[in-house]
């Protein structure tokens, strides 16, 4: 990578979502893109309309907000025509599984998909730092405490195995939901103990009432862990009933899958670990998204110099920088907000 910029163009405030557009638009003009990448609904929508197409432009939802059942109804319905209007511009949606291809179609014939990847790399090497020591079985689950990742479910389930040892990594708002005796909040955790509690647990436990494809059910395919998840789109793109996890809806089968996870799962965890060895991991990820940036360039006539100069824009952030294009040389930049 050759340069990185990182602008902070907006906030959670909508009022400055006018400034934002403004500010997006003059950056483009100072870094003159190749390719313009956005990512989640308000940059998606912000930059379908600041820019005519004429630069190649791409759209990753990241989970469409029409999805989001925390949002009430009439909400739901406005981000959706919001959605259909922007999805008219002359951009290509990349999806971040399957399913929610599958919903961009219904929007727009202009779509693709890119699975999301974890870099196996950097968390083998916390793997291999990290201390295993005996302990009892044990469920867990990993992020914030909220409506989406449904901690009320999460109760139920462990309350239905009261001899079970259930953990949440992670804290949040809805943490007095959690009142089952087993189970363990360990509170705001940092990157290498949020691991330690992983590897020192035996199946992962993801009820979301929704998802796009999480980050911490691949990395819990590649610890080989037994997962238990949702049948929501995200969750059951990846994992395939029987074959490399158990996809379920009610309680009972949430239940009945860790029972069976007390038993012999070995061919079910080193399937989804082979998966992610295939699938989804950020080599081939970043692959494919070379791939879809160069077929856009090579359409319009390809680009005059070395590098890709390309704008990801990420509400609050607007990153600009530049990737080679040469086939083993990736580069990735990512601001949290």
């Amino acid at each position: 990578m050759k340069e990185k910029h990182i602008y902070i163009i907006g906030s959670n405030d909508p009022a400055k979502d006018i400034a934002a557009f403004f500010e997006v638009k003059k950056i483009a003009a100072k870094i003159k893109p190749d390719v313009i990448h956005l990512h989640s609904s308000k940059a998606g929508a912000i930059g379908r309309v600041a820019f005519n197409g004429k630069i190649p432009m791409f759209y990753t939802p990241h989970g469409y907000s029409f999805l989001m059942e925390n949002y009430k109804p009439m909400k739901r319905r406005m981000f959706k025509v919001i959605e259909s209007v922007c999805a008219k511009r002359n951009c290509t949606t990349i999806s971040c599984s399957v399913g929610e291809h599958q919903e961009s179609l219904k929007l727009t014939r202009r779509a693709t998909y890119v699975n999301n990847g974890i870099n196996m790399a950097e968390l083998q090497e916390i793997i291999d730092k990290t201390e295993k020591v005996e302990h009892s079985f044990t469920v867990y689950t990993l992020g914030r405490i909220c409506y989406q990742k449904n901690p009320t479910l999460f109760n139920k389930i462990a309350e239905s195995l009261p001899d079970v040892k259930f953990v949440w990594i992670g804290d949040g708002e809805l943490r007095d939901q959690l009142t089952s005796e087993n189970i363990e909040i360990t509170g705001w955790a940092d990157r290498s103990t949020a691991i330690r509690y992983a590897v020192n647990a035996d199946v992962f436990l993801l009820p979301s009432r929704w998802e796009g494809l999480p980050i911490s059910l691949l990395e819990s395919m590649y610890m080989k862990k037994a997962c238990v998840v949702s049948n929501v789109i995200g969750n059951r793109d990846v994992i395939h009933n029987g074959e490399n996890g158990f996809v379920c809806t009610k309680v009972e089968d949430f239940v009945k899958a860790i029972e069976e996870c007390q038993g012999e799962v070995e061919k079910l965890t080193e399937h989804a670990y082979q998966d992610i060895l295939k699938m989804y991991n950020t080599k081939v990820m970043a692959q494919m998204y070379i791939k879809k940036y160069e077929n856009a360039l090579n359409e319009r006539g390809g680009v005059q110099h070395d590098l890709i100069r390309f704008i990801a824009v990420v509400r609050p952030y607007t990153l600009a920088y530049s990737v080679s294009i040469e086939p083993d040389n990736y580069g990735t930049a990512k601001a949290v907000a």
